[in-house]
C-alpha cells in the first residue's frame, strides 16, 4: 500500500497527504500531556505494559527549535502482538503499539494512531488475521477513553 502511494505521488505528481489516510485522528479537549495520562491509565487499566513515553517537545526544545506539545506512548500486549508474531515474525517491526498525542498549528489536540491493517499490509497473513481487528478494537477504544 505504501508503495502504491509513493508511486502514485511520483508519476502523478501528487501530495503527500495521500499517507495520512492510514492515520487514524481523534480530538480532545485535553492537553496533550493530560491525553497521555488518560491513554496511559487506560493501557495500564486494559492489562497492557507502557514501554516508554517520548517527549518530542522536550526533545526540540533541547536543540533551541521548539515545537508545539507532541508526546507518543508506546505500548503493547503479548496477547495480541505475539500471535501476529507467530504469523510472520516481521510483525515485529510494527510493534509494540503507539498513539501519537499532538497540538495541531490550531492549538487542537489530537490523539493519533496508525491503523495496524495498513501498517502491516504487507504481511498478507497477518494483515488478514483476526489479531488485526483485535488491535484495531484495542487502539479504539483506548483512544476513544483517553480523549474524553
Amino acid at each position: 500500500m505504501h508503495k502504491l502511494i509513493l508511486a502514485t505521488f511520483l508519476i502523478f505528481g501528487g501530495t503527500l497527504s495521500a499517507m495520512a489516510d492510514d492515520i487514524i485522528k481523534i480530538p480532545t479537549d485535553k492537553s496533550v500531556a493530560e491525553a497521555l495520562d488518560a491513554l496511559e491509565a487506560a493501557v495500564g487499566n486494559a492489562g497492557a505494559t507502557v514501554f516508554a513515553r517520548v517527549d518530542h517537545a522536550a526533545g526540540a526544545e533541547k536543540v533551541g527549535t521548539p515545537i508545539p506539545a507532541n508526546q507518543v506512548l508506546i505500548f503493547g500486549n503479548p496477547a495480541l502482538g505475539t500471535p501476529a508474531m507467530q504469523i510472520d515474525p516481521r510483525a515485529g517491526l510494527f510493534l509494540p503499539l503507539k498513539v501519537q498525542a499532538y497540538q495541531d498549528a490550531d492549538g487542537q489536540v489530537w490523539l493519533a494512531y496508525e491503523d495496524p491493517k495498513e501498517t502491516m499490509d504487507e504481511l498478507d497473513e497477518v494483515e488478514n488475521s483476526p489479531v488485526i481487528d483485535k488491535m484495531r478494537g484495542a487502539l479504539a477504544k483506548l483512544t476513544a477513553a483517553a480523549a474524553q
